[in-house]
């Protein structure tokens, strides 16, 4: 039976894990984007998700307890001021998980952590809403994916 299977451990000890989470979720608050193997990326994802939710609650109890778990009070203040808002209408799933192959010299399965809605996405999509609200109101349609491309591209070859 496989219960109380729900954390990974990755070969670390209890407190090496935490430490480790930590370092991770901080750092994808600071970057908007890291590297690292698809484990990891994985259970920071869960804790990375959990911390954004905190975030858009945006009350002393829940920047309270994100500071318990992000201690660099540059990150926290930008999770909360910045991150937080632009997943405002967003119910769940503020991260991806981007597999990039296996690593050179161990051959662990390397994998990207990003935030769904980066910096440089965001202000993209402002910029329209603000162009589409100057003519008059008139809805912009937005761009599509580059994956979405590829599956277009893939059909018509077919």
């Amino acid at each position: 039976m496989r219960h109380g299977d729900k954390v990974k451990k990755l070969g670390r000890t209890a407190q090496h894990r935490r430490a480790l989470m930590r370092n991770l979720v901080t750092a994808l608050f600071e970057h908007e984007r890291i590297k690292t193997t698809l484990a990891k990326a994985k259970e920071s994802r869960r804790l990375a998700d959990r911390m954004i939710a905190l975030a858009l609650k945006n009350t002393v109890a829940a920047r309270r307890e994100v500071g318990r778990f992000v201690s660099n009070k540059t990150v926290l203040k930008k999770l909360f001021d910045v991150i937080g808002p632009r997943f405002a209408g967003r119910p769940g799933g503020f991260t991806r998980v981007l597999r990039l192959g296996p690593r050179d010299g161990d051959g662990a399965e390397m994998a990207l952590l990003e935030l769904v809605i980066r910096e440089e996405r965001h202000h993209e999509k402002k910029a329209r809403e603000a162009a589409a609200k100057q003519k008059g109101g008139k809805k912009v349609k937005p761009d599509r994916k580059a994956g979405d491309k590829e599956k277009a591209r893939d059909d018509s070859e077919k």
